[in-house]
């Protein structure tokens, strides 16, 4: 996926900053919708396009908004009739829009729907030809209308010329009137796509989640989505610069945990906590093997994810599954590879790294808690034994290795049992999180998060309110700054809670009932503020001193004792 179009049937559909966030995180560019429909839409056409002057106006404050609130452009869907002296000032519209966000936002797209022609008409086209072209001519692209034929693509690409792949052909994931159906056949209107050298605009990908496909949403995706891959092959290669770092996290969870111990326990959503995904593949043929899904419910090392590795493995038999793409240009220094893992003592798992080398040779090398037995020469070049490290039931693997002028490209995870593990076969291991650093990176971060010093938390907007059983309710915003790098901003901060009294007496109404200790877990923020909605303050409690925790790019964090505080007394509040 390139552009991901959040489309709603409101006249401006803005994305929510949490898709925007995972979505750039990924590679992949997000745009809002801007539609008019039905007479409400002629109605606000008529306003937008009096003028010349009025069309450029709507189109600077489209363009703002985009800018403003850091998403990459506009769908622009015109479905009502246009009074033909309008087709002009429209005209100007999808000009001036997309010069000025090009302006504004280098690499941003305008892209136009196939629907209202160069004479006005509401008649879907579904393909490019003269009636569409002038629009697509002003603009970045077009999304064409669903219900096109089989030799529409090639027509399409023709008229396009070198624009080809600036033409989008839809596909109605529901398969209504669509080419091939949709569905589970959507593989036939994208190999024909592919072999006409146009690109597609799959809708409604949701289809897998709103009509429930068994056995279960994971599955069910993860089977749709390789249809896809089946038909173009992986086009987002991730990650691309060092260091990186992946907990599988989704952006949802039951749980929440930080190096393997539990920090809440109450459901949450949040899908700015997306780490990079895994690109899992289907395998409809390894039943009775080892399934590879994505999980929430068990125990995780990092955020409220893992990927779990369950089935069985006979014997000697080993198992791989592909994990990432990367394109990882190395040099020579040593990277440190980590990884945790949490499995019985006979369930073994490995990373199989997969290298280009300058001569565009591939050699795979496996970073492994021991070498498997028997050899696999022809599997790896080399297995690297890790030194192991448990932590809270996890064990944490690392191993370093140089690689000068080598290109990582592709991280898969190594399942296999231990020698003479007769006694079962069954396999079940989870994978908490994968980090790969320079080890000049792993040096820096020894001292590269702020110290507590160097940071100010402010509380502004506090409130006290009654609550139950004579305690109170505090809501209080919270902000910080680095003293010295007003502008430095982390790309994840821990928010805590602790009281002042030594007795368990603090309790937040979204996390664990029985909190373990005085200190308890909040949330997660990705700006520098968060807003304390419930947090239930008993009768004797003097005061709550809030902690925020710095976390890094690459998966550190800043021990608590050592993290940056503020309190806030209850004296003076009541």
């Amino acid at each position: 996926m390139d552009v991901f179009v959040c489309f709603s049937h409101s006249l401006v559909t803005i994305p929510p900053h949490c898709w925007t966030n995972t979505a750039h995180r990924h590679g992949v560019k997000v745009l809002g919708t801007f539609i008019t429909e039905w007479d409400e839409g002629k109605a606000t056409c008529n306003e937008m396009l009096a003028t010349k002057e009025s069309a450029q106006m709507y189109a600077e404050r489209l363009a703002e908004l985009a800018t403003s609130l850091g998403f990459d452009g506009w769908l622009i869907n015109i479905e009502n009739e246009i009074d033909k002296e309008q087709v002009p000032n429209l005209m100007e519209f999808v000009s001036h829009l997309t010069k000025v966000l090009h302006l504004s936002t280098p690499g941003s797209l305008v892209i136009w729907y196939d629907s209202v022609t160069v004479h006005g008409h509401l008649k879907w086209q579904d393909h490019l030809n003269e009636k569409n072209k002038p629009f697509f001519d002003l603009c970045d692209g077009i999304f064409m209308n669903y219900t096109w034929k089989e030799s529409y693509p090639k027509l399409s690409a023709e008229v396009a010329g070198g624009r080809k792949y600036d033409v989008y052909m839809g596909i109605d994931v529901f398969g209504r009137g669509s080419f091939g159906g949709g569905q589970w056949t959507v593989n036939t209107a994208l190999d024909l796509l592919k072999r006409n050298n146009v690109s597609a605009a799959i809708f409604a990908p949701g289809w897998v989640y709103e009509t429930a496909q068994p056995p279960n949403f994971h599955i069910a995706q993860n089977k749709w989505w390789s249809l896809v891959e089946k038909s173009w092959g992986v086009v987002q290669t991730y990650p691309q610069v060092l260091p990186f770092y992946s907990d599988f996290n989704q952006g949802f969870g039951y749980h929440v945990s930080l190096e393997g111990r539990q920090l809440s326990d109450a459901p949450w959503y949040n899908i700015s906590c997306q780490s990079l995904q895994p690109l899992l593949e289907f395998k409809e043929d390894n039943t009775d093997i080892i399934q590879v899904n994505f999980d929430a419910r068990e125990a995780s090392y990092n955020g409220g994810g893992n990927i779990v590795f369950k089935g069985r493995l006979e014997g000697d038999l080993y198992f791989t599954a592909r994990l990432f793409k990367p394109l990882l240009h190395l040099s020579s220094s040593p990277i440190t590879v980590s990884y945790s893992v949490k499995s019985d003592e006979t369930s073994k798992l490995g990373l199989l790294l997969g290298f280009s080398s300058p001569s565009h040779q591939t050699k795979s090398i496996l970073v492994a808690p021991q070498e498997p037995t028997p050899r696999l020469d022809h599997m790896f070049l080399k297995c690297l034994v890790t030194s192991e490290q448990t932590v809270s039931e996890w064990t944490v693997h690392e191993a370093s290795l140089v690689m000068d002028g080598h290109t990582l490209t592709e991280i898969s995870a190594f399942c296999y049992k231990t020698e003479n593990s007769t006694k079962t076969s069954e396999y079940v291991a989870l994978l908490g999180h994968i980090s790969i650093k320079e080890h000049a990176q792993l040096q820096q971060n020894l001292v590269s998060l702020p110290p507590a010093s160097s940071w100010v938390i402010e509380a502004h907007s506090i409130e006290l309110v009654p609550g139950d059983s004579g305690s109170k309710i505090l809501k209080v915003k919270l902000e910080w700054r680095q003293t010295q790098l007003e502008d430095s901003v982390l790309p994840v901060y821990n928010v805590y809670a602790e009281s002042v009294k030594s007795t368990d007496v603090l309790r937040s109404r979204k996390v664990l009932e029985k909190p373990r200790s005085e200190r308890v877990f909040l949330g997660v923020s990705h700006v520098p503020a968060y807003y304390v909605s419930e947090l239930v303050v008993d009768s004797d409690v003097k005061g709550v001193s809030f902690v925020v925790q710095p976390c890094g790019e690459d998966g550190s964090w800043s021990k608590l004792d050592v993290s940056p505080k503020h309190l806030v007394e209850r004296e003076g509040l009541s």
